[in-house]
Protein backbone atom coordinates (compact mmCIF):
# COMPACT_ATOMS: atom_id res chain seq x y z
CA UNK A 1 0.00 0.00 0.00
CA UNK A 2 1.36 3.49 -0.83
CA UNK A 3 1.97 5.87 2.03
CA UNK A 4 -0.85 8.36 2.68
CA UNK A 5 -0.31 11.94 1.52
CA UNK A 6 1.17 14.56 3.80
CA UNK A 7 -1.17 17.47 4.46
CA UNK A 8 0.49 20.89 4.80
CA UNK A 9 -1.68 23.86 5.77
CA UNK A 10 -1.00 27.57 6.16
CA UNK A 11 -3.62 27.76 8.93
CA UNK A 12 -6.28 25.55 10.48
CA UNK A 13 -9.30 26.66 8.41
CA UNK A 14 -9.03 23.82 5.81
CA UNK A 15 -9.44 21.32 8.67
CA UNK A 16 -13.13 22.26 8.61
CA UNK A 17 -13.56 22.65 4.86
CA UNK A 18 -16.47 20.72 3.35
CA UNK A 19 -16.76 19.66 -0.27
CA UNK A 20 -20.32 19.03 -1.43
CA UNK A 21 -21.32 18.51 2.17
CA UNK A 22 -18.53 16.06 2.89
CA UNK A 23 -15.56 16.92 5.18
CA UNK A 24 -12.36 17.37 3.21
CA UNK A 25 -10.60 15.49 6.04
CA UNK A 26 -12.54 12.36 5.15
CA UNK A 27 -9.36 11.22 3.38
CA UNK A 28 -7.86 10.78 6.86
CA UNK A 29 -10.70 8.47 7.86
CA UNK A 30 -10.29 6.50 4.62
CA UNK A 31 -6.52 6.05 4.95
CA UNK A 32 -6.64 5.01 8.60
CA UNK A 33 -9.57 2.64 8.12
CA UNK A 34 -11.27 4.46 10.98
CA UNK A 35 -14.67 2.92 10.29
CA UNK A 36 -13.34 -0.62 10.77
CA UNK A 37 -10.51 -0.23 13.28
CA UNK A 38 -10.62 -2.08 16.61
CA UNK A 39 -9.37 -0.49 18.80
CA UNK A 40 -10.34 2.89 17.35
CA UNK A 41 -7.88 5.19 15.61
CA UNK A 42 -5.48 7.17 17.78
CA UNK A 43 -4.77 10.83 17.01
CA UNK A 44 -1.90 12.88 18.43
CA UNK A 45 -1.46 16.65 18.55
CA UNK A 46 1.99 18.22 18.97
CA UNK A 47 1.72 21.76 20.32
CA UNK A 48 5.35 22.43 21.20
CA UNK A 49 5.62 25.27 18.68
CA UNK A 50 2.86 27.28 20.36
CA UNK A 51 3.73 26.52 23.98
CA UNK A 52 1.03 23.82 24.22
CA UNK A 53 -1.75 26.42 24.20
CA UNK A 54 -4.95 24.48 25.01
CA UNK A 55 -7.19 26.49 22.69
CA UNK A 56 -5.32 25.19 19.64
CA UNK A 57 -5.65 21.61 20.83
CA UNK A 58 -9.40 22.20 21.05
CA UNK A 59 -9.41 23.17 17.36
CA UNK A 60 -7.70 19.85 16.57
CA UNK A 61 -10.15 17.74 18.58
CA UNK A 62 -13.09 19.52 16.95
CA UNK A 63 -11.69 18.75 13.49
CA UNK A 64 -11.15 15.11 14.43
CA UNK A 65 -14.66 14.77 15.86
CA UNK A 66 -15.96 15.99 12.50
CA UNK A 67 -14.65 12.79 10.89
CA UNK A 68 -15.53 10.47 13.79
CA UNK A 69 -12.12 10.28 15.49
CA UNK A 70 -12.44 10.80 19.24
CA UNK A 71 -9.34 9.12 20.75
CA UNK A 72 -7.08 12.19 20.81
CA UNK A 73 -4.15 13.16 23.00
CA UNK A 74 -2.11 16.34 23.27
CA UNK A 75 1.61 15.50 23.36
CA UNK A 76 3.36 18.33 25.24
CA UNK A 77 6.75 19.86 24.47
CA UNK A 78 8.26 17.78 27.28
CA UNK A 79 6.39 14.48 26.83
CA UNK A 80 6.05 11.79 29.48
CA UNK A 81 6.75 8.13 28.81
CA UNK A 82 2.99 7.63 28.38
CA UNK A 83 2.83 10.48 25.87
CA UNK A 84 5.61 8.92 23.79
CA UNK A 85 3.92 5.53 23.90
CA UNK A 86 0.76 7.12 22.53
CA UNK A 87 2.73 8.83 19.78
CA UNK A 88 4.46 5.55 18.84
CA UNK A 89 1.06 4.06 17.97
CA UNK A 90 -0.70 7.18 16.64
CA UNK A 91 -2.51 6.80 13.32
CA UNK A 92 -3.03 10.55 12.83
CA UNK A 93 -0.51 13.20 13.92
CA UNK A 94 -0.82 16.97 13.65
CA UNK A 95 2.16 19.29 14.08
CA UNK A 96 0.81 22.64 15.24
CA UNK A 97 1.80 26.17 14.33
CA UNK A 98 3.75 28.71 16.32
CA UNK A 99 7.50 29.26 16.47
CA UNK A 100 9.24 26.71 14.22
CA UNK A 101 12.57 26.91 16.07
CA UNK A 102 10.98 26.39 19.49
CA UNK A 103 8.94 23.45 18.26
CA UNK A 104 11.84 21.79 16.47
CA UNK A 105 14.18 22.12 19.45
CA UNK A 106 11.56 20.42 21.63
CA UNK A 107 11.09 17.59 19.13
CA UNK A 108 14.82 16.90 19.00
CA UNK A 109 15.28 17.14 22.75
CA UNK A 110 12.86 14.26 23.36
CA UNK A 111 13.29 12.06 20.29
CA UNK A 112 9.96 13.11 18.81
CA UNK A 113 11.60 13.84 15.44
CA UNK A 114 12.67 10.18 15.16
CA UNK A 115 9.20 8.96 16.12
CA UNK A 116 7.58 11.19 13.50
CA UNK A 117 9.75 9.75 10.74
CA UNK A 118 8.97 6.23 11.94
CA UNK A 119 5.23 6.87 12.07
CA UNK A 120 5.28 8.32 8.56
CA UNK A 121 7.01 5.23 7.19
CA UNK A 122 4.51 3.05 9.07
CA UNK A 123 1.62 4.71 7.24
CA UNK A 124 0.32 7.23 9.76
CA UNK A 125 -1.32 10.36 8.37
CA UNK A 126 0.85 13.40 9.19
CA UNK A 127 -0.49 16.93 9.00
CA UNK A 128 1.28 20.22 9.63
CA UNK A 129 -0.22 23.64 10.25
CA UNK A 130 1.92 26.77 9.67
CA UNK A 131 5.20 26.06 11.52
CA UNK A 132 4.17 22.40 11.58
CA UNK A 133 3.94 22.42 7.78
CA UNK A 134 7.47 23.85 7.64
CA UNK A 135 8.68 21.03 9.90
CA UNK A 136 7.58 18.43 7.35
CA UNK A 137 9.80 19.97 4.66
CA UNK A 138 13.55 20.18 4.21
CA UNK A 139 14.17 23.32 6.25
CA UNK A 140 12.48 25.91 8.43
CA UNK A 141 13.14 29.46 9.51
CA UNK A 142 11.66 32.13 11.73
CA UNK A 143 10.48 35.52 10.50
CA UNK A 144 13.97 36.71 9.65
CA UNK A 145 16.76 34.52 8.35
CA UNK A 146 20.19 35.45 9.73
CA UNK A 147 22.43 37.55 7.51
CA UNK A 148 24.42 34.43 6.79
CA UNK A 149 23.33 30.82 6.92
CA UNK A 150 20.53 28.62 5.72
CA UNK A 151 17.18 27.43 7.06
CA UNK A 152 17.71 24.86 9.80
CA UNK A 153 17.10 21.23 8.75
CA UNK A 154 13.87 19.59 9.86
CA UNK A 155 12.05 16.30 9.13
CA UNK A 156 12.65 16.24 5.39
CA UNK A 157 9.60 14.08 4.67
CA UNK A 158 9.06 16.05 1.47
CA UNK A 159 11.77 17.52 -0.81
CA UNK A 160 10.48 21.10 -0.54
CA UNK A 161 11.01 24.14 1.59
CA UNK A 162 7.58 25.19 2.80
CA UNK A 163 6.59 28.84 3.14
CA UNK A 164 3.29 29.75 4.81
CA UNK A 165 1.04 32.83 4.84
CA UNK A 166 3.72 35.32 3.81
CA UNK A 167 3.16 38.58 1.89
CA UNK A 168 2.23 38.12 -1.75
CA UNK A 169 5.84 38.32 -3.00
CA UNK A 170 6.98 35.57 -0.60
CA UNK A 171 10.14 37.30 0.71
CA UNK A 172 11.02 34.65 3.29
CA UNK A 173 10.58 31.73 0.94
CA UNK A 174 12.51 33.48 -1.82
CA UNK A 175 15.45 34.09 0.49
CA UNK A 176 15.33 30.56 1.91
CA UNK A 177 15.39 28.97 -1.56
CA UNK A 178 18.35 31.16 -2.57
CA UNK A 179 20.22 30.38 0.63
CA UNK A 180 19.74 26.63 0.19
CA UNK A 181 20.74 26.69 -3.49
CA UNK A 182 20.28 23.90 -6.02
CA UNK A 183 18.39 21.58 -6.10
CA UNK A 184 16.11 23.24 -3.55
CA UNK A 185 12.46 23.83 -4.43
CA UNK A 186 9.95 25.80 -2.43
CA UNK A 187 6.18 25.80 -2.10
CA UNK A 188 4.39 28.93 -0.88
CA UNK A 189 1.02 28.24 0.76
CA UNK A 190 -1.25 31.27 1.31
CA UNK A 191 -3.80 31.88 4.07
CA UNK A 192 -6.68 29.45 3.86
CA UNK A 193 -4.76 27.08 1.63
CA UNK A 194 -2.81 23.89 1.82
CA UNK A 195 -1.03 21.19 -0.11
CA UNK A 196 -1.44 17.43 -0.30
CA UNK A 197 1.93 15.84 -1.07
CA UNK A 198 1.29 12.38 -2.45
CA UNK A 199 3.59 9.39 -2.24
CA UNK A 200 3.98 9.38 -6.02
CA UNK A 201 5.58 12.83 -5.90
CA UNK A 202 2.55 14.77 -7.07
CA UNK A 203 1.57 18.06 -5.46
CA UNK A 204 -2.11 18.92 -5.00
CA UNK A 205 -3.03 22.45 -3.89
CA UNK A 206 -5.92 22.64 -1.43
CA UNK A 207 -8.47 25.48 -1.71
CA UNK A 208 -5.95 28.10 -2.86
CA UNK A 209 -3.30 28.37 -5.61
CA UNK A 210 0.21 27.55 -4.42
CA UNK A 211 3.47 29.13 -5.58
CA UNK A 212 6.24 26.80 -6.78
CA UNK A 213 9.78 28.24 -6.64
CA UNK A 214 13.05 26.86 -7.96
CA UNK A 215 16.53 27.99 -9.01
CA UNK A 216 18.20 27.32 -12.34
CA UNK A 217 21.91 26.54 -12.74
CA UNK A 218 22.67 30.23 -13.16
CA UNK A 219 21.04 31.11 -9.85
CA UNK A 220 17.91 32.68 -11.30
CA UNK A 221 14.70 32.18 -9.36
CA UNK A 222 11.69 30.84 -11.25
CA UNK A 223 8.09 30.81 -10.07
CA UNK A 224 4.93 29.12 -11.27
CA UNK A 225 1.42 28.96 -9.90
CA UNK A 226 -0.16 25.59 -9.12
CA UNK A 227 -3.95 25.55 -9.16
CA UNK A 228 -6.25 23.34 -7.07
CA UNK A 229 -7.78 20.43 -9.00
CA UNK A 230 -11.39 20.54 -10.11
CA UNK A 231 -12.27 17.75 -7.69
CA UNK A 232 -10.38 17.67 -4.36
CA UNK A 233 -8.75 14.46 -3.22
CA UNK A 234 -10.90 12.27 -0.98
CA UNK A 235 -8.75 9.24 -0.38
CA UNK A 236 -10.38 7.02 -2.97
CA UNK A 237 -8.60 3.88 -4.21
CA UNK A 238 -5.59 4.44 -6.50
CA UNK A 239 -7.50 3.56 -9.69
CA UNK A 240 -9.89 6.48 -9.19
CA UNK A 241 -8.94 9.34 -11.56
CA UNK A 242 -7.74 12.36 -9.63
CA UNK A 243 -6.70 15.63 -11.25
CA UNK A 244 -3.35 16.44 -9.60
CA UNK A 245 -0.57 18.84 -10.45
CA UNK A 246 2.63 16.93 -11.07
CA UNK A 247 5.87 18.84 -10.61
CA UNK A 248 8.40 17.70 -13.18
Amino acid sequence: MPLPPLLLLADSSPLFWRVEGRPFLDFVRVHTGADLRVPPVRAAYLGASNGDAPEFYEIFTAAMEGIGITRCRSIPAAPSAQDLEWLKDADVILLAGGNPRVGWDAFQAHGVDTLLRERHQAGAVLMGVSAGAMHLGTGAWCEDLPEEGEPFPVLGLTPFLIGVHEPADWPGLRLAVRRMGLPTRGLGIPHGGGVLLHADGSVEPVRQPVVDMSLDVEGRLHESLLLPPAEPYRGEPPNTPVDRRQLQ
